[in-house]
């Protein structure tokens, strides 16, 4: 013996399918609905909701290598180790990295191979958080979708009711009618 999904004649009724054929979407919505709830959420809320540490600290550090303040302090340091290893330092013979900066490389060559890393995996939650708000779309569209065939199913029992009272109306008015 089977037993009957509590959201089955909903399923049926909307989707024409069963409640255990239905998507995760499809059942949230229903459910929320069943509940007289809202749908909607904020997409970055969701997803700040499953973000680990490492996510978020990869998103900070994307956003401050990706930033013009970052390029140009970045820009100003470069050129400062330069100018001190080349004509300050290299004046008294004290320059810790002359040209051509071997150390400066080492370290830029540093920096880049672990920077490029974490800038993917901000990539990487940036696409999820984008495949989240695509889901949420999707709720909401669903939502709106069966709100609407709701409103029709009224609308339409509504003008059937009130063409069967026009039509009792009518055969009331005009009477019996003799046959020819």
């Amino acid at each position: 013996m089977t037993s009957k999904h509590p959201l089955d004649t909903a399923a049926q009724h909307f989707f024409g399918k069963g409640a255990r054929a239905l998507d995760p979407e499809e059942i949230h919505v229903l459910e929320q609905m069943k509940e007289h709830r809202p749908v909607s959420r904020d997409a970055a809320d969701a997803s700040d909701d499953v973000a680990t540490f490492g996510d978020r600290l990869a998103d900070r550090v994307a956003a401050v290598g990706g930033s013009w303040a970052f390029i140009i302090t970045f820009g100003v340091i470069l050129l400062g180790w330069m100018l001190l290893n080349s004509d300050v330092l290299g004046h008294f013979g004290l320059a810790f990295d002359p040209y051509p900066y071997i150390f400066l490389n080492l370290m830029l060559s540093t920096l880049a191979a672990i920077q490029a890393p974490v800038i993917m995996m901000s990539q990487n939650r940036q696409s999820a958080k984008d495949r989240i708000a695509a889901s949420l779309d999707y709720e909401v569209n669903l939502r709106t979708e069966i709100e609407i065939m709701h409103l029709h199913d009224k609308i339409d029992s509504l003008i059937v009711e009130r063409l069967d009272r026009i039509l009792a109306r009518l055969e009331r008015q005009a009477g019996p009618v003799a046959p020819d």
